[in-house]
């Protein structure tokens, strides 16, 4: 029987090459390619492969976040694509979970694959899957622990102010700008990638509501359902972001639970 696998990588190149060292193998069959971490999850639940490749750093949502929203009876065993990340290859070697540096070489993605094979003989590897891949997470982020911004510095006129996060309420990008909104109301704009920005800000702060609009979680005083499983968020400034389907499912799995 073949290994049915679904890969992501938001890098084109990246994942055609992946695709293509696959093709060399007559035991594999892909069965879907995602170029994001959404795509990723609706390929798993939709597919539901033995195996997924997932790239770590993708942008949004990434490789770890994707495996968390997985509907946990559609979750393939897993193995992570990325390029060297100490704190990552400790984390996983740490909690036995595959992985794959880039560029990713035959030799090793062949024991990757003979490996996926043997674990899915095991009647329960789906639980032990789930608490190894939990497992992971928390060891990644007790690794990598970043210093996050408490200022981040702004132009006004010819005076450069710093404005501290905690008076954060939103950032919202527009094009190669990002449009941030105190909780006063007052607005400045920086030129800066959302992505950048969003990794040095506190995680357990912020939080994306969509592809261009990230909030503070201590902003937010409503949150109000929109049809198709969204939300509309209101801030204490008297913002309103809607938030996109898959952070929907995001914001229900960090801030509705007691």
């Amino acid at each position: 029987m073949k290994l049915r696998i679904v890969i992501a990588d938001d890098e084109r190149p990246a994942r055609m090459f992946l695709k293509n060292l696959l093709t060399q193998f007559e035991d594999v069959e892909l069965v879907g390619e995602a170029e994001n971490g959404a795509e990723a999850i609706e390929l798993i639940e939709k597919h539901k492969p033995d195996l997924a490749l997932l790239d770590l750093q993708m942008p949004e949502v990434s490789g770890l976040e994707a495996v968390k929203l997985v509907k946990k009876r559609c979750l393939p065993l897993i193995a992570f694509v990325t390029a060297h990340d100490e704190f990552a290859v400790q984390a996983f070697e740490l909690n036995a979970i595959d992985y794959l540096l880039k560029p990713i070489e035959r030799a090793r993605l062949r024991e990757t694959l003979n490996r996926a094979s043997e674990r899915l003989d095991q009647a329960d590897f789906q639980a032990s899957e789930a608490e190894r891949l939990q497992k992971v997470a928390e060891t990644y982020d007790e690794l990598k622990k970043p210093e996050f911004l408490e200022r981040i510095p702004v132009r006004a006129r010819d005076e450069i102010l710093l404005v501290p996060t905690r008076e954060i309420a939103s950032v919202v990008a527009d094009g190669e700008l990002l449009h941030i909104t105190n909780l006063n109301n007052k607005r400045f704009v920086i030129n800066h990638r959302l992505k950048d920005l969003e990794a040095r800000l506190a995680p357990e702060k912020f939080v994306r509501l969509s592809r261009g609009a990230l909030v503070n979680t201590d902003a937010i005083t409503k949150i109000s359902p929109l049809p198709g499983g969204t939300y509309l968020i209101t801030l204490k400034n008297n913002q309103e972001i809607a938030s996109s389907r898959l952070q929907s499912r995001i914001l229900r799995e960090r801030l509705f639970k007691l």
